[in-house]
């Protein structure tokens, strides 16, 4: 009975990945996707709306803190991008046996970045805040928020894994369902922890941290339950795992460009921070809090290629090129509509979303003219990051590397920092749509590479 059931799995996954029509596919698969990456971002947002009832110093320690926590989702997620595309393209081609020293290799990986950022946690606090301000209590707020973030970084690694495991074989419902579950305990405990419910030492920007990583392990334990009883598509096993220096290698293959290309973005924020302090700390509050606030756009458009993602990846394997473009086109199209939403309510309503964390006369000041300007450049990001996804599915992970580093390093930080020495503050804000326009342009330019090198040839019946 059971090998019946292992080998009818790879048939129903057929009947999805290589024959259900691409439009209701890539919904089947994304909408429980989004609505995850939309948890996701309110579970981002819910830290500084309640931290910016205690102070505009609390809620300036947590967007300083926002870079090197970028870097731990960024080491996390784009590891799992690495075992989605590899697991999905295994399952593709009929490779069980691949597919399960994937999923097994990626959680090797998980545990192995907690390590590391619990080893950050207790070294590199107080060095990472003092580079980038000389604010005592922001100093304080900050290293008691990150440090426990670091130290209990387990959920957090754990979590994304399973996640992505269940994005990779088309459980993407039962990837929602651990997600919501991870940002509910957040949400519910963070009122109750950060204005001082079970006491003193709980309180303030401690407990918003504590109530995050409570739900990041909670989520974790919901995901692994999800692939232990509820994923048939793979088989997990802890006795006979040994780590596999090729399987790891083609993890990270397409995993570490997606780190990069998310490092990067914390290299962003971080001097990006050092560049807006010379304004005013409450210039730095304002830049977090668009973090946050833009994430509710974006958020949905990688939950969109979290679906897109395995469908490329298996119909590339099994060599169906037409789907491939399909889908391609339908993530476009899906994304601009969402960032057209965003750049209406961004538009239409910056005082209102602002309103959300408490902004002072000043906040408001500044942060009007700010979301209205750089939201500007949502519709141009969309086409980017579908882009990216298509990339990496197809194993080109550097183009979006060599694509974010333009956009956020090359282009973004010098027209910044020369736009800064105006010292008219609304001008910073300029430098993203600068750079989205100059972005945009390059994966243009790779998309006609990949067309022409990998799915012209696809077409024709030669090796991709």
């Amino acid at each position: 009975m059971e090998t019946e059931r292992a080998s009818a799995a790879p048939s129903a996954r057929e009947n999805i990945m290589g024959t259900m029509d691409i439009n209701p596919l890539l919904i089947k698969l994304s909408v429980p996707m989004m609505i995850s990456m939309l948890v996701q971002a309110l579970y981002n947002v819910v830290d500084s709306v309640f931290v910016s009832q205690v102070s505009e110093n609390a809620l300036t320690a947590v967007s300083l803190a926002y870079s090197l926590q970028n870097v731990m989702i960024a080491v996390g997620v784009g590891t799992g991008v690495g075992v989605n595309a590899l697991l999905s393209k295994s399952l593709g081609e009929g490779n069980r046996k691949r597919a399960n020293a994937t999923a097994e290799n990626g959680i090797f990986l998980a545990v192995c970045s907690c390590v590391v950022f619990m080893i950050v946690g207790f070294t590199c606090m107080e060095p990472f805040f003092r580079s980038l301000t000389s604010d005592e209590d922001i100093i304080r707020q900050g290293v008691d928020y990150l440090a426990i973030c670091c130290i209990f970084s387990q959920g957090l690694f754990v979590s994304t894994m399973m996640e992505k495991l269940l994005a990779s074989t088309g459980r993407t419902k039962y990837s929602m369902i651990s997600q919501l579950c991870g940002a509910l305990t957040n949400i519910v405990l963070d009122p109750i922890f950060i204005f001082g419910y079970c006491g003193e030492a709980l309180s303030g920007t401690v407990g918003a941290a504590a109530a995050t990583v409570i739900g990041q392990y909670v989520g974790a334990a919901v995901g692994l339950y999800f692939n232990l009883c509820k994923n048939d598509e793979i088989q997990l096993s802890v006795r006979h795992f040994r780590p596999s220096a090729r399987t790891i290698g083609r993890i990270y293959a397409v995993g570490l460009p997606s780190i990069a290309m998310q490092c990067v973005g914390s290299v962003m924020t971080f001097v990006m921070n050092r560049i807006l302090i010379a304004f005013s700390n409450t210039a730095v509050a304002v830049f977090g809090v668009y973090f946050k606030l833009q994430s509710f756009v974006f958020m949905p458009v990688f939950g969109l290629n979290n679906g897109v993602v395995p469908i490329i990846s298996y119909n590339y394997g099994a060599r169906r090129p037409a789907r491939i473009r399909q889908a391609m086109r339908l993530a476009v199209l899906y994304a601009e509509a969402i960032m057209l939403l965003g750049v209406a309510i961004f538009e239409l309503f910056p005082g209102q979303v602002l309103g959300i964390f408490a902004a002072s006369d000043t906040m408001l000041g500044i942060g009007r003219t700010a979301l209205r300007i750089i939201a500007v450049h949502f519709p141009l990001a969309a086409v980017g990051i579908v882009f990216g996804a298509v990339y990496q599915a197809l194993g080109n992970g550097l183009f979006s590397l060599y694509i974010s580093l333009c956009r956020q390093i090359v282009v973004l930080l010098p027209a910044a920092w020369l736009l800064s020495m105006t010292g008219r503050l609304e001008l910073v804000w300029l430098a993203f749509p600068i750079a989205e326009v100059v972005s945009v342009s390059l994966s243009c330019l790779f998309m006609l590479y990949t067309n022409k090198k990998i799915l012209a040839p696809l077409s024709q019946g030669q090796p991709g």
